[in-house]
């Protein structure tokens, strides 16, 4: 298995000590994790996007770009690119940038998003939430793999003028992956053109992510895409990751900032069920826990959906020291014991996307050529 951090940047205050940092210093964590989880051997770094709420990541673009500068292996992924918001000759400018400047490290993941509040904020039908990124997805992928693109539809400005947008990206297209937490729609897009499906499991029963990935599966195959390319990603719950030397003590500490955060969430339709740390750990999933009960909990879900990347976040409103400490626990506890278990094609040879990064696994800053 692979390991990808996500960050979508949420800015609280810890519901037990009242403790926030500034914007400057959280956007500085999220670079230094990044470091740190590439120096720790993770697989990929993902900021997420958000356009409402106590978030600070409504242009994750500049902070990815910030990540490319400083890192030089790891890869780099959104967690998700509201496409249905935006403009995707903008969205094929940004990324392909991002994909220049990390030398071909990038991957998408898009997605409708998981605020309401964002479609009134740019004039947009939530109604249509679903029409807009189809149409936009088709856009983008034209716009990536052609030249000189002439286009019309329903949701924005028909290109009349062949446009070819630049930069190009670094290496060939790089991959989407499609976000999927809720609707048949997320699903049966990334099936039809053959996509890989990135599986929220955040909040919900596992039953019910199950359900979205069969049916998936079904649409893929049945659309007659390749078997070996079928890759499914899964999340780790809403709240953050937590360990500690047994389960017991992890729920003690970590337990009233779960349980506070979660009560002080009251979003109708998208509140978690699993209301108090112990149901959260042993029904929900939230990784909290001993290193040997987190890797046990992730190899379950792994023969549940059968998983290949498994994204972890950390609870960003603890002290920043801490979270560096749980993700470097993390790296030396858990990821060894499920990559041995559960091994994967997922950019290795056998991928297609393997070698895209073509200088990541051998070329450093150091050797670029504005090195000095």
């Amino acid at each position: 298995m692979k390991f990808q951090v996500l960050d979508i940047i949420p800015h609280l205050r810890n519901p037990v000590t009242g403790s926030i940092v500034s914007p400057a210093d959280r956007f500085d964590q999220v670079i230094r994790t990044a470091q740190r989880a590439e120096e720790l051997g993770f697989d990929s770094f993902a900021v997420g996007e958000r356009h409402a709420g106590e978030f600070l990541s409504s242009s994750p673009t500049t902070v990815l770009a910030a990540i490319a500068a400083v890192t030089d292996t790891i890869r780099l992924q959104s967690g998700v690119t509201v496409l249905s918001v935006l403009d995707p000759v903008r969205v094929a400018e940004d990324y392909a940038t991002i994909d220049q400047l990390s030398r071909g490290r990038l991957e998408l993941v898009i997605g409708k998003g998981n605020e309401v509040l964002q479609y009134p904020l740019f004039g947009l039908d939530l109604a249509q939430q679903w029409d807009l990124l189809e149409e936009k997805y088709a856009l983008l992928r034209r716009l990536w793999r052609e030249e000189d693109v002439t286009w019309s539809g329903e949701f924005r400005a028909p290109l009349v003028e062949p446009v070819t947008t630049t930069p190009r990206p670094f290496a060939g297209v790089p991959r989407v992956w499609h976000g999927s937490a809720t609707s048949l729609r997320s699903v049966e897009l990334a099936a039809s053109w053959g996509d890989p499906l990135f599986t929220a499991n955040a909040i919900q029963p596992r039953e019910n992510y199950k359900v979205l990935i069969d049916h998936y599966t079904e649409q893929y195959l049945a659309a007659g895409h390749d078997p070996a390319q079928r890759y499914i990603a899964s999340g780790s719950g809403a709240g953050g990751i937590f360990l500690a030397d047994s389960t017991a003590a992890a729920k003690q500490a970590f337990g009233p900032v779960y349980e506070a955060l979660t009560a002080g969430r009251n979003v109708p339709g998208n509140n978690s069920p699993f209301r108090d740390i112990d149901h959260a750990v042993a029904e929900g999933p939230a990784l909290v826990g001993s290193p040997e009960d987190v890797a046990a909990k992730i190899l379950d879900y792994h023969a549940l959906y059968g998983h290949s990347l498994q994204s972890i976040s950390l609870p960003t409103t603890l002290p920043f020291e801490q979270q560096l400490e749980i993700l470097e626990r993390f790296a030396a506890d858990v990821i060894p014991v499920v990559r041995a278990a559960a091994p994967t094609t997922l950019w290795e040879d056998e991928d297609p996307y393997g070698s895209r990064p073509e200088t990541a696994a051998h070329t450093s800053r150091s050797n670029h050529a504005y090195a000095h």
